[in-house]
């Protein structure tokens, strides 16, 4: 496993070894001791599994309370995942990390507690998995505006569409006015 460092020190990209041929290939998608090194010791209690159209983005997400850190992969299509801090006492407050997270690339994204999450589906469809440090509390649930000018995300909508959203998505708030941690 090769740790990535990005320029938020607590979001990291983990590209996982992976062994292949003529007949496929293995990885190993997750070590609690590795990864307790490089990332963090909490544990994970929850999985989360998704699947999307081209076009659609889902987030940016985060919870209030019983807040979340999530370890997210693309098991098929490509993805741009984005990572925004929410962390008012963070020197990268309201920052973000975008990267592409792919079937092909296998990388995968550590977001940590204190990060509004979100992704957009660059391919046709795509699968999302994610594993969550925390159980999901929709009752302390926060949307941010995926376009919110302060956050200055540059998302690769295709052909320059608007992208697809959830009604609590087109609800978002924006950054200013989202609570922080």
């Amino acid at each position: 496993m090769k740790v990535i460092e990005t320029e938020i020190k607590d979001v990291k990209i983990i590209e996982p070894t992976v062994f292949g041929d003529d007949r496929g290939f293995f990885m190993e998608t997750y070590r609690a001791s590795d990864f307790s090194v490089h990332c963090t010791e909490k544990s994970f209690v929850q999985d989360n599994h998704s699947k999307s159209k081209q076009g659609i983005l889902r987030g940016l997400h985060y919870q209030t309370k019983q807040t979340q850190g999530k370890l997210v992969r693309v098991i098929s299509g490509e993805v741009y995942d984005v990572a925004v801090d929410m962390r008012k006492s963070s020197s990268t407050y309201g920052a973000h990390i975008g990267v592409i997270l792919s079937a092909e690339n296998k990388r995968q994204l550590w977001v940590p507690e204190g990060f509004a999450h979100g992704f957009y589906v660059i391919s046709e469809y795509a699968e999302f998995v994610y594993k969550c440090t925390d159980y999901y509390d929709p009752d302390s649930e926060v949307s941010v505006l995926w376009n919110d000018s302060d956050l200055k995300i540059n998302w690769p909508l295709v052909d320059g569409q608007t992208p697809s959203l959830s009604e609590k998505d087109l609800q978002g708030i924006p950054f200013s006015q989202a609570p922080a941690f």
